[in-house]
């Protein structure tokens, strides 16, 4: 997963995602969240921060920043928070929202398309080609690296 520290998308669902570590750190699945941010124009997104983040939530998986934006691209990373899952041959099955809710429609943060993705790469099933695209804040690339799949 891409996030990062400021997002108020990521900031909506930081709880789910701490969560999500909890109840699947005993399934095999390996969760990797990463920030790709620029941190001269935001530094609340900067390695310090990102670190009280996951020792505030108590994160079970890495946390990692992404200094040289290199990781963000490679992925087509577009926004925080934005989910990719990978099957057991590291084919990327699910490419998609956490679930419906957003910081203003009311709607509670449940994590269930992200969970229900989740759970049938569990069950080494094929995942729904019917996916919806992650919304939030766009990767916020560093002045003169944003990437040509933007273009």
């Amino acid at each position: 997963m891409f996030i990062c520290q400021h997002c108020p998308f990521v900031k909506h669902v930081k709880v789910e995602l701490a969560q999500l570590g909890k109840d699947y750190m005993n399934h095999g699945l390996g969760i990797v969240a990463i920030s790709a941010n620029d941190t001269k124009n935001y530094q609340d997104d900067a390695p310090e921060f990102l670190k009280a983040m996951a020792i505030e939530l108590d994160f079970k998986f890495p946390f990692c920043y992404d200094e040289s934006q290199e990781t963000a691209k490679a992925y087509t990373a577009a926004c925080t928070p934005d989910f990719f899952l990978f099957d057991a041959k590291r084919q990327l099955v699910y490419r998609g929202q956490l679930d419906d809710s957003r910081p203003s429609n009311g709607k509670p943060v449940t994590g269930t398309d992200l969970r229900a993705a989740i759970d049938t790469v569990l069950a080494d099933q094929p995942v729904t080609a019917e996916q919806k695209p992650s919304i939030g804040c766009n990767i916020k690339w560093k002045p003169g690296n944003e990437p040509s799949y933007f273009a």
